[in-house]
């Protein structure tokens, strides 16, 4: 052991005390301080592994199961993985789902207030976890349940702690099952929302038809017409026609431009269209007596007084039946569409209860115990060598260290 004060030109350091002197320390100080508290550092370190040991075997075994899913691709996005990744820009959305990829919107939607909710009342979460609010519930799913998204993969895994195998694997899989009743209830898909939207035009459409087979039945009685000639049916069935043409593609326009801007290819066609349409009728429904054009062609005014109301009843009744045929058509074609859809998130891995334990490692939890009760005992050990060469070298500290120690004595 070196003598106090003795230092070694290779290692060596100071270290300036307040009233400005410095003491010197050695690389042998420092060992031969660990040195003198060889024993005391060896007991402590021995008793705090055994500690550690028996608090290691008390702790339950804890088992991870791990599902898999997969979002739909960027190059595979159907209509309502695109209506879904159009919510990312909403803000405060389900917990806040501001994403900036589809597969971390699906992260946020796992884990928001509904799908959680629902578990804890599937599982009866409360009990399992003995734990009274929600609140309570919600912070301790960051403890049991893991649900992240693989960068380059894109895919989506829910691991889920637990001390039962079998609990833990039907835990992860109910992840599934709840974002799937989530995105069904909030209806985003665009095949939903066209569907939607053709049944609802469905109806009114209906209602329409039959308000007019009221209107041309009651100006039958009022006027007594039946029938018209075969010049004025022609003309009725191609106004009709050409106006329910022009009701149809409105009603597609109008679900065109609810997911595109007016500079979109299909809405300028659609356009094109209508306004080809516009002009047809109009120039049906003006042309004179004898235009060599179109020998159908007849104006509601060369029409007789008594048949005139009833030609507009007729044509009104036309208009409806053919719209409605239209509208049918396109609302079929929603719910193949609607049916075609396949499930927004498809399960890649089905968890299964593992056989293995993921936590505790015992032996980590005894080694790491062992290792920072050496060095703080070691630490410990090269302050008390510090102090006490401080002492010789500069007594009035020494005394200034002591008085400290005694006020702070507990018994005092």
């Amino acid at each position: 052991m070196t003598a106090p004060g003795t230092t070694i030109a290779a290692a060596s350091a100071t270290i300036e005390e307040p009233n400005g002197g410095e003491v010197p320390i050695g690389l042998l100080d420092l060992l031969a301080w660990i040195g003198d508290g060889k024993r005391l550092i060896a007991s402590v370190s021995v008793a705090a592994g055994v500690v550690a040991l028996v608090v290691a075997l008390l702790l339950p075994n804890v088992f991870t199961a791990r599902a898999t899913l997969l979002p739909p691709g960027s190059q595979q996005q159907g209509g309502s993985a695109a209506a879904i990744a159009a919510l990312g820009a909403l803000g405060g959305f389900a917990g806040g789902l501001a994403a900036k990829t589809p597969d971390e919107l699906y992260v946020a939607l796992l884990k928001s207030d509904t799908v959680q909710r629902a578990l804890v009342e599937r599982f009866d979460l409360g009990t399992r976890w003995k734990m009274k609010t929600y609140e309570e519930l919600r912070r301790a799913f960051a403890t049991y349940v893991r649900v992240s998204s693989d960068k380059k993969t894109s895919l989506i895994s829910v691991e889920v702690d637990d001390e039962e195998p079998a609990f833990a694997a039907n835990f992860a899989n109910a992840y599934a099952d709840e974002i799937t009743k989530l995105l069904a209830r909030l209806a985003v898909s665009e095949a939903q929302s066209r569907r939607a939207f053709f049944e609802q035009q469905l109806k009114e459409t209906k209602e329409h038809l039959i308000a007019a087979e009221l209107g041309l039945r009651n100006v039958q009685e009022t006027s007594g017409v039946l029938v018209l000639d075969k010049q004025a049916e022609a003309l009725i069935t191609g106004a009709a026609r050409v106006r329910a043409q022009i009701a149809e593609r409105e009603v597609m326009l109008s679900v065109l431009r609810s997911s595109a801007t007016e500079k979109n290819p299909d809405v300028q066609r659609m356009n094109a269209e209508v306004a080809a349409l516009r002009g047809e009728l109009a120039r049906m429904e003006s042309s004179p007596v004898g235009d060599k054009s179109s020998p159908l062609d007849l104006p509601v005014s060369k029409l007789s007084e008594a048949g005139i109301e009833y030609v507009r009843a007729r044509r009104e009744l036309k208009i409806q039946e053919m719209l409605l045929e239209g509208m049918i058509r396109q609302y079929e074609i929603a719910k193949l569409d609607v049916a075609k859809e396949g499930p927004v998130l498809q399960q890649v891995d089905v968890a299964v209860p593992p056989d293995r334990k993921s936590r505790p490692v015992r032996s980590l939890i005894v080694l790491a115990s062992t290792l920072l009760a050496a060095l703080a005992m070691s630490a410990w050990a090269v302050w008390r060598g510090y102090r006490r060469l401080a002492s010789e070298t500069d007594p009035a500290a020494a005394q200034a260290w002591t008085r400290v120690g005694q006020a702070w004595h507990w018994r005092r």
